[in-house]
């Protein structure tokens, strides 16, 4: 551990997250004074803290267009279980995680991902700057951070949508807090976890000093683990392509990170309006990567984030300009062949900047409802660029992966929202995206001669003759309605139109090089992947409903949301013919194969359940049962494939206890065999599995303690979200991993039994 690290690292070795409290919820509360007691016995006083104000984000209430509400209460265990933040989010239905590194996986919501959904970190819109997307927005956040999270599926509210056609995910840090006087209110929080499998540990700090107009914040997190664990062995090989290390064959190659993550927020409230300033600073000296030819050896984020926000005689208004650089360095881990030759590795590089402004106001029209409007704009620049190495063909130049990438966007958008009877409550909103994309000239390592073999040359060339500037004009339209049908049952129906225009990554990669292109892949596949300046925008149109019905104390309740989108120019990908450089005729199976990136035509349907029932209160506790299932399926309808990382039918069902500051629970999760496979890529099958968890906490005045095991059973299986196993070997060559032979239809593995535990403390 670096001598940057927190000074409370020696102190702690272990971190725990049970200071995020993460309340999916679509609304925002009212400006709160909330007044904190430390209970005692009834022989001693009772201690009254200092009372302190919350400021919040004012808004109306009961928002349309929630996907779902979860309380901290039954996501406490994750937040302990999990040093990744898109994972605790996997308890909403219809959400799943796409694996990636140990702090980077990336949420799935009926079956899109990545790029196809937005991502807002205190209103800042991050994108990946990593030809692998290892650096994702939520990965810039630690779960100790979380205070609110929003999950917006599928019809989405224009207000937060935008360049998008899978739904939002709005994620808050705690608002800041003021004390009611000019004295100075101290208050913080500090917490370890650790968990067996993969020796993980790390530690959280919070400390806030106020008074009634300023605030300051320091928050700081660190986690670290090695390779997990499978249930069992998943692999016939022990060897590295290192000299004189093997992993054993149930341990997962690449799995291993560290990571660290400090900011800083300094507030100023005067009445009705607050200002608000924080600097976040994230430094990953290692994440390595099971599901990719490449690991992440350093990566470095700066981000400066002023917000205002302001109660006004018409309505609120809020303001936001943010600033954020990455740095993003790659190359092969100590469990992947580092030497080829004279090659050392194949260092890659990626720099990203990127400037955003948002402007928001929610005007109050009385009678007439609530009328949202705002505009955003953002500037994103990126350069890929790959050093030579060696004196083969990764020599003489540095490869320009993408050269001066840019991408431009400015959106304007109005939402009105009314309620035009007691049962009917409406929402209409339009949002107008201009979007720019373009790339500069580029070359490879090679930059004259011949060079037949690797096509280098001619890739350029054609690259660089094409049309590399696009401006698209994106639209969004959503129209929501609920219809409040009794006390107990709601219906809410949704229609939307949504457009996003392709990645940079999905529009300037440019080498059908095999050695090239399997460095270019944003989904875990194996295969090697380019791009196409011509790519159209996805157009997406999504039909859904959700019935609540819930009994009149919510003793019970089961809310139902089928769905369905058709997305014309969705990107897909097909295999490729780099020789003649054209779509290959026939399609080469149970192996790696180069695709280029295309328009084509699909459909998504499904349905996510999810219920609860109060069992019992009685004098062992109080019980109750909560339990989901969800299913969805995705069919190319050009090429008659099923789209590529599809969750399979699934479910999980959990029994809770809560008793004298007690929290226990039991869970089941089952999943379906997944068959429905991406026939371009090769997708690997994966069996049906049932996994057990345990868990339990204790709260006691302001000690927390958690606990838990999860697959106790050691389950070892697939994960059907996981990718191909790349994990260990000789990956630069794309069917060569281990020994000269493939490892084509390995699938990486799920964690095999853990235990973890965790202790947090506010004081």
């Amino acid at each position: 551990m670096s001598s940057s690290s927190m000074n409370v690292v020696p102190i702690l070795k272990l971190s725990v997250l049970a200071l995020s409290l993460l309340h999916i919820s679509s609304t925002y509360a009212d400006s709160t004074t909330v007044k904190a007691y430390m209970h005692t016995t009834d022989d001693e006083p009772h201690i009254r803290l200092p009372e302190i104000v919350v400021y919040a984000k004012p808004s109306s209430t009961d928002a349309l267009g929630t996907a779902a509400s979860i309380n901290q209460k039954f996501i406490s265990s994750k937040l302990v279980a999990s040093s990744d933040t898109a994972t605790i989010l996997t308890k909403i239905p219809g959400l799943n995680v796409q694996s990636a590194g140990g702090i980077s996986n990336l949420p799935v919501m009926r079956g899109l991902a990545d790029n196809r959904l937005r991502v807002l970190v205190d209103g800042v819109d991050s994108i990946a700057s990593c030809p692998n997307s290892m650096n994702s927005p939520l990965s810039y956040i630690a779960p100790s951070s979380v205070d609110e999270t929003t999950v917006y599926a599928g019809v989405t509210p224009v207000s937060v949508g935008g360049n998008s056609i899978g739904g939002t995910i709005v994620v808050e840090t705690a608002e800041p807090v003021f004390s009611t006087d000019s004295d100075i209110l101290t208050l913080g929080e500090i917490g370890t976890f650790y968990r067996s499998n993969g020796d993980a540990y790390g530690a959280n700090l919070s400390t806030t000093a106020a008074n009634d107009q300023l605030s300051l914040t320091y928050k700081g997190s660190f986690a670290q683990a090695d390779n997990y664990k499978a249930g069992g062995n998943f692999k016939s090989y022990t060897q590295t392509g290192n000299p004189n290390k093997t992993l054993a064959k149930d341990e997962v190659g690449s799995t291993a990170y560290e990571s660290k993550n400090q900011s800083l927020d300094i507030a100023y409230k005067n009445g009705n309006h607050l200002l608000q300033g924080t600097y976040l600073w994230q430094n990953v000296p290692k994440e390595l990567y099971p599901n990719q030819r490449m690991d992440m050896l350093d990566n470095q984020l700066d981000r400066i984030n002023l917000r205002y926000q302001g109660e006004l005689n018409w309505g609120q208004l809020e303001a936001q300009a943010y600033h954020e650089d990455v740095d993003h360095y790659m190359n092969f881990g100590e469990d992947k062949q580092f030497l080829y030759g004279a090659a050392k590795g194949m260092p890659m590089s990626t720099n990203s900047k990127t400037i955003g402004t948002n402007l928001k106001a929610i005007v109050d029209l009385a009678e007439q409802g609530t009328l949202n409007i705002g505009a955003e704009y953002q500037d994103y620049t990126l350069d890929d660029t790959w050093a030579a190495s060696g004196n083969g063909m990764m020599s003489p130049n540095k490869f320009q992966n993408i050269n001066n990438g840019q991408r431009q966007r400015i959106s304007i958008y109005g939402e009105w929202e009314k309620d035009i009877s007691p049962e009917w409550t409406t929402q209409l909103g339009t949002r107008y995206e201009n979007v720019r994309t373009s790339a500069d000239e580029v070359h490879g390592y090679q930059v004259g001669g011949q060079n037949n073999m690797t096509n280098q040359l001619r890739d350029s060339a054609n690259f660089n003759a094409s049309d590399r500037s696009t401006t698209d004009h994106n639209i969004d339209v959503t129209a929501i309605a609920r219809y409040n049908i009794d006390a107990q049952k709601t219906l809410e129906l949704g229609l939307s139109h949504k457009e996003r225009t392709p990645s940079l990554y999905e529009r300037y990669t440019w080498s059908t090089w095999p050695m090239a292109a399997v460095m270019n892949n944003t989904v875990g596949d194996g295969n090697g992947y380019f791009g196409d300046p011509n790519l159209s925008p996805e157009k997406s149109n999504t039909l859904s409903a959700t019935l609540d019905w819930r009994a009149d104390d919510d003793s019970w309740g089961i809310k139902a949301t089928p769905y369905y989108s058709y997305i014309d120019d969705y990107v897909d990908a097909v295999q490729w013919n780099r020789m003649s450089n054209t779509a290959a005729g026939t399609q080469t199976t149970n192996q790696y194969n180069v695709l280029r990136y295309t328009n084509q035509d699909a459909e998504i349907y499904g349905i996510d359940i999810s219920a609860n029932q109060e069992l019992a209160a009685n004098a062992w506790g109080y019980w109750d049962i909560v339990g989901s299932l969800s299913y969805t399926k995705g069919k190319n309808k050009d090429s008659g494939s099923d789209l590529y990382n599809i969750m399979p039918f699934n479910g999980s069902v959990a029994l809770n206890r809560e008793y004298n500051g007690w929290t226990n629970q039991i869970e089941v999760v089952g999943v379906a065999a997944k068959k429905d496979v991406s026939t371009p890529r090769n997708e690997i099958k994966t069996a049906g599995y049932g996994l057990l968890n345990l868990s339990t906490g204790y709260q006691f005045k302001e000690v927390a303690i958690e606990a838990g095991i999860d697959n106790v059973f050691d389950k070892n299986y697939a994960l059907p979200l996981g990718g191909a196993y790349m994990g260990q070997g000789r990956t630069m060559s794309m069917n060569k991993e281990i020994d000269g032979s493939s490892n084509w239809g390995t699938a990486v593995p799920g964690a095999g039994r853990s235990f973890y535990i965790g202790v947090n403390y506010k004081f």
